[in-house]
């Protein structure tokens, strides 16, 4: 049975892109390093249609999140032969603003590929959406994203409740063609093993977000 968004805490949307979308996406990040794992993304112009609450790809944030629903941050990962990392189960826990403005409820900060980050109140996570639009096929022996479940509704997880959570609600592993999405709550946990088989898989991750920020502090956008 599919996994819903309501339940599970993700979706997938098979041939969400055609071809031509893709080719303008691999256009925009045709001059990203190649020997990076991830790359931060402080804006891309290129993209802004296609990531708008009515484009190709924003539309589908848009369905669950409404109108208003825009991308506030972007991660490239290229995952291959030369760059095949793993990374343990975790959350997503910080969320990229324009400049460190000190308020309340928000913290700690730290600096990520010299973009300010910080950790916001988990009601504020807890509404948020990240989407992974595929560039290459992702088979189980080409590293796919791993997901628990339902578990992105016990918001912030202690470190040390992440395995027994994990062993509850078991391990689904986000297979892909060229061209589909992956939507998840973006506090769900998940996790990524080294490919057995490396080859390009390339991701766009996007978080969508529907709130504005308290006072001064501003998303960074893309």
């Amino acid at each position: 049975m599919p996994l819903t968004l309501t339940q599970d805490g993700a979706h997938h949307i098979p041939a969400a892109l055609p071809e031509t979308a893709l080719a303008t996406i691999e256009a925009a990040l045709s001059t990203l390093p190649t020997d990076r794992a991830g790359q931060r993304l402080a804006s891309l112009p290129a993209l802004a249609d296609m990531l708008s609450a009515t484009g190709d790809i924003g539309r589908h944030a848009a369905a669950h999140l409404g109108a208003v629903a825009k991308p506030v941050r972007a991660i490239f990962f290229d995952k291959s032969e030369a760059t095949n990392w793993a990374l343990g189960w975790h959350q997503d826990r910080t969320i990229a603003v324009r400049q460190r403005i000190d308020t309340p409820g928000f913290g700690p900060w730290t600096v990520k590929s010299g973009i300010q980050h910080v950790a916001p109140p988990q009601s504020l996570l807890d509404r948020m959406l990240t989407l992974r639009v595929h560039l290459d096929p992702v088979d189980a022996a080409n590293a796919p994203l791993l997901i628990a479940p339902g578990s992105h509704r016990h918001g912030r997880v202690p470190e040390g409740d992440v395995a027994a959570l994990v062993a509850d609600y078991g391990a689904h592993a986000c297979l892909a063609q060229r061209g589909d999405i992956w939507l998840y709550a973006t506090p769900i946990l998940h996790a990524s093993d080294a490919a057995t088989n490396p080859r390009h898989r390339r991701v766009l991750q996007l978080d969508y977000s529907a709130d504005p920020l308290p006072g001064a502090l501003q998303w960074l956008g893309v």
